[in-house]
C-alpha cells in the first residue's frame, strides 16, 4: 500500500494538471493533500485521482470560502470519515477517516498552522491529547507539520525551530507513534520545503506511524513533483511530497 502526503500549494493553481499527473505516475492508493481548495484546479485534481481509482474520498473545503487552504483525503478502498475526541478545533486542518484496505487502519490528514496564527500551539496540544490517548489499531497521522527537530530537520545554521516544536516531536515518538522518516534513515537530512528568500532548507512535512502500524512500514522517501525534470527549482509545488509505502502481508 502507497501513501502521498503532499502539499500541493494554494490550491495547484495553473500547475493542477501537472500535479495530478504526478500523482498518477507515483501509483499511490491513498493521498493526503494540503492546500486543496474547492477551487476549479483542485477539483480537477480531485477528478485525476478518481480517474486512477482513487474514488473514496473526503474533504475540509469551506464552501463558504472554497479558496481558503484546506485537505483532501483520497483512497482507493472506502473510507469512514471519523470525530476523534479532543482532536483540534480548527476541523479544516484536521481529517480522521478509517481506510478499509484489506488490512484496515486509520489515517489522519493534517496541517499544522505556522506560528504567525497563534493556534500552532493548541493544535499540538490536542493532536499529543489525540496520540496518547489512541487505543483504535493501526494509524497515522501525515501532512505539512510546520515543525521539526532542532539541528536535524533544518540546514546547518538555521534556526527555524524552537524549542517548543522540537519537544513536540519527541513526545510523540513518545506516545508510540514513530518518525516514519526517521525510522529507516536514522539522522539523514533532507528538506521537503525551502525558504523563499534564503533557499533554507527545513524538514516539515512528516508522517507518523503508531506501534500497531510501523511494522508494516517498508519505504519512506521525499519526491519533488516535477514536469520531468529533476531539478527542484522545476518543482510544481513548493512542498516535496512524502511517500510511504506498506506491505499487507506482514
Amino acid at each position: 500500500m502507497r501513501l502521498v502526503a503532499w502539499n500541493i500549494r494554494a490550491g495547484g493553481g495553473v500547475r493542477a494538471d501537472s500535479i495530478a499527473a504526478q500523482l498518477q505516475r507515483w501509483r499511490i492508493d491513498v493521498a493526503a493533500l494540503g492546500e486543496f481548495r474547492g477551487t476549479p484546479p483542485s477539483l480537477r485534481i480531485a477528478e485525476a485521482l478518481v480517474d486512477g481509482g482513487l474514488s473514496h474520498q473526503s474533504h475540509t473545503i469551506n464552501p463558504r470560502a472554497p479558496a481558503e487552504n484546506r485537505l483532501l483525503l483520497a483512497s482507493r478502498w472506502p473510507i469512514e470519515r471519523l470525530t476523534l475526541s479532543g482532536a483540534p478545533s480548527r476541523s479544516g486542518k484536521w481529517i480522521a477517516a478509517r481506510v478499509f484496505s484489506p488490512q484496515p487502519f486509520i489515517a489522519i490528514a493534517v496541517h499544522v498552522p505556522n506560528r504567525v496564527t497563534g493556534t500552532k500551539w493548541p493544535f499540538h496540544t490536542a493532536t499529543l491529547r489525540v496520540a496518547r490517548a489512541w487505543a483504535n489499531g493501526p494509524a497515522l497521522l501525515c501532512g505539512d507539520t510546520n515543525t521539526g527537530r532542532i539541528g536535524i530537520d533544518e540546514d546547518v545554521g538555521a534556526s527555524g525551530f524552537n524549542a517548543r516544536e522540537d519537544k513536540w516531536m519527541c513526545a510523540l515518538d513518545n506516545a508510540g507513534w514513530s518518525d516514519a522518516f526517521r525510522h529507516p534513515h536514522g539522522d539523514r537530512r533532507e528538506w521537503t520545503w525551502h525558504s523563499p528568500n534564503a533557499g533554507t532548507g527545513y524538514r516539515i512535512d512528516q508522517a507518523f506511524v503508531n506501534t500497531a502500524m510501523i511494522e508494516r512500514l517498508t519505504a519512506v522517501k521525499h519526491a519533488w513533483g516535477t514536469d520531468g525534470r529533476a531539478a527542484r527549482r522545476d518543482a510544481i509545488s513548493d512542498h516535496a511530497a512524502l511517500i510511504v509505502d506498506f506491505d499487507w502481508d506482514v
